[in-house]
């Protein structure tokens, strides 16, 4: 019996170790593999129609400015169609006197992103004196396209009509702005650049954002668009890349909105983050087993990146691993499993910081940067909420003004 418990708590000590180890080593191959800069690829504007989808739910403070943005870097012939959805406002009105086709649907029953695009794809395909697009993009009614990127999106679903193409999508730098909200900033370009690319150059799938994606239309005309989810952009991505259309990420197109107020901020994490760790519990596992049954690296990276937490939710509980597998081995286990989580945590830290080098300090300042402790402790409550009660139907983000 000496020996038995030794051993049992060393065996206790690796599991945990191995259990977190997975998600931080994913983690850090997806940096190292994103970091290096992508080669920005020169391309025409190839002849095809196009058509920019808006859905908009009582967007009457910030409609019109992202109109006037959009034509400002709007190809020729850029069909622009605002979907106004369940307004109560002048959203539908305003977006007509800035020049933009606009149709309404009202069905408080159906409320959600999904059920805009839905409706704003089938006006698509119905209307009689106008052929459907040949590629659809999707635009958020708060979001701002760097010039070029139109251009960029249309010429990538050209080249490549079975794939759905996606933009960078960031947020705005404020360096003025909290320190949480350049944190919040920070960590979505971690998600959306550098781990994105990185997934891709591996061979994987590049994530749909919800904003900034561009659609060949026969793969949107079939799409299951109308759903409430408060992640329809995972989900549909997840569905996508099993069928065999995994969307690619376009280093020349960029999308980006403006900062939240840190409560708004955390509104909109709330959300995110409990759509993507329920959307984790029930596709996670099947991705990597239809990925390692049919040998496709998209479905196999892409499970692997979906049990990777979010970036503070994953560092709370490597740290209090940690700290049991020290406490482990003062009890008796070996001191080896502490040892490697250490490494791997170490490492997975320093390609982060490697992140901040490289672009990230227009996102975050060095003194913000040292408060990311706080940010991990901002963020507890979103997590706490998830087990308790679980955000599961969608909220529009409050706009600054409201």
């Amino acid at each position: 019996m000496g020996g038995a418990l030794p051993t049992l708590l060393t065996v206790l000590a690796w599991t945990m170790a191995l259990i977190v180890a997975t998600p931080l080593s994913v983690l850090t191959i997806e940096m190292l593999a994103g970091l290096p800069p992508g080669r920005r690829k020169l391309s025409g504007s190839p002849d095809m129609r196009v058509a920019v989808l808006i859905p908009a739910h009582n967007e009457a403070l910030g409609i019109t400015a992202t109109l006037e943005a959009l034509y400002s870097v709007a190809p020729a012939g850029l069909r622009i169609l605002v979907v106004a959805d369940n307004c109560s406002d002048d959203t539908a009105s305003l977006a007509r006197t800035s020049g933009a086709e606009v149709i309404e649907r009202h069905s408080v029953g159906e409320r959600g992103k999904g059920f805009a695009l839905a409706f704003g794809r089938d006006y698509l395909a119905s209307v009689a004196h106008a052929p459907p697009p040949e590629v659809v993009i999707v635009l958020d009614a708060d979001c701002r396209f760097a010039p070029g990127s139109i251009e960029a999106l249309v010429a990538a679903c050209a080249a490549d009509p079975q794939r759905p193409a996606q933009a960078v999508n960031l947020i705005s730098p404020v360096l003025s702005a909290s320190p949480m909200v350049q944190i919040s900033g920070f960590a979505m370009v971690v998600k959306n650049l550098y781990r994105s690319r990185g997934m891709q150059r591996l061979g994987g799938a590049a994530l749909l954002t919800g904003t900034g994606m561009a659609f060949p239309w026969p793969l949107l005309e079939k799409a299951h668009l109308a759903t409430g989810s408060i992640v329809e952009d995972l989900g549909l991505g997840i569905t996508l890349t099993r069928a065999g259309h995994s969307p690619q990420l376009i280093a020349g197109a960029q999308v980006t909105s403006d900062p939240a107020a840190p409560d708004v901020a955390l509104v909109q994490r709330t959300r995110w983050e409990h759509g993507f760790l329920g959307t984790v519990r029930t596709s996670a596992l099947p991705l990597l087993a239809s990925g390692m049954a049919s040998l496709s690296p998209s479905q196999l990276l892409l499970g692997l990146h979906l049990v990777v937490p979010p970036l503070a939710l994953l560092l709370m509980i490597a740290l209090t691993t940690l700290m049991l597998a020290g406490l482990l081995m003062l009890i008796g286990a070996s001191a080896t499993p502490l040892l490697l989580l250490a490494v791997i945590l170490s490492v997975a830290m320093a390609a982060i910081f490697a992140a901040w080098i490289a672009g990230g300090r227009r996102w975050l300042s060095g003194s913000a940067l040292l408060r990311a402790p706080l940010y991990v402790l901002w963020k507890l409550p979103i997590y706490l909420q998830f087990f308790r009660r679980r955000e599961t139907e969608w909220q529009r983000t409050p706009r600054e003004g409201e």
